[in-house]
């Protein structure tokens, strides 16, 4: 799944489309019967942003499209002039440049969802002590691992970002969160809003340490990385037994 940085890209890259009459269509029928091309056909587009792994476009008249990707969608933006193939979900034109979204399984209306969310971890400044605030109310028996990847306590954090951020100061993913001291808490906040953000300005995400690393030597101490499923949701965890004991 697209994880904050990728959907932070992504709305750059869709930026010169701002302020544009956008022609809307909506070629895939799952598409037609979640939202009406036709409202914002030849509206003009007001902006694009992310929040967490949502990108959110705000047209002229108040109306908005919450788009998310989860594990299929994909995003393209080119020459309107170069043509395609195939049957997105979701596309926009302006005077140049055709952007188009691919198997886009959430597109809706209204920005409903957005309230559930926690603070964007790559808020520029991130609100830190609200992130803060939403873990001292969170399940203390929970793993710091699953925390993390709530989206209502922090969002845009996923699973790469949580063992390498994890990993870059030491932490467990194991260690329950009632068990993780304010001050180490805020280092992963603010490591894995620093390092997400660099990868944003970069264009693109760094090298692995431990993510899907599993088997192989912790570049840290040489320790075997280790790998298991974690939570209800059974999301993968990485981790090196060595040096995140």
């Amino acid at each position: 799944m697209p994880e904050g940085d990728a959907i932070h890209r992504a709305a750059r890259r869709l930026q010169p489309l701002v302020g544009e009459h956008v022609e809307v269509e909506t070629p895939h029928a799952r598409a037609r019967a979640a939202i009406n091309a036709a409202q914002y056909d030849g509206r003009r587009l007001e902006s694009v942003t992310a929040h967490g792994k949502n990108l959110v476009f705000r047209f002229e008249g108040g109306l908005v499209i919450r788009s998310h990707l989860r594990m299929s969608g994909r995003l393209s933006v080119r020459a309107r002039s170069e043509g395609r193939t195939g049957t997105p979900w979701l596309v926009m034109r302006g005077g140049e440049l055709e952007a188009a979204l691919w198997n886009g399984p959430v597109l809706e209306p209204h920005l409903r969802a957005l309230a559930k969310l926690g603070p964007d971890i790559l808020a520029n400044p991130p609100g830190l002590d609200a992130m803060l605030t939403r873990m001292r109310a969170a399940d203390p028996t929970r793993t710091v691992g699953e925390t993390l990847l709530d989206q209502s306590v922090v969002s845009g954090i996923g699973n790469m970002w949580l063992a390498e951020t994890l990993w870059r100061i030491g932490l467990s993913p194991w260690r329950l969160l009632r068990d993780v001291s304010e001050p180490t808490r805020r280092s992963a906040l603010e490591t894995a809003a620093a390092t997400m953000s660099e990868a944003v300005e970069n264009g693109r995400t760094p090298g692995r340490n431990v993510y899907r690393q599993a088997g192989r030597p912790c570049p840290r101490c040489g320790t075997r990385i280790e790998s298991r499923g974690q939570g209800d949701a059974n999301r993968i965890a990485y981790w090196c037994p060595g040096c995140q004991s």
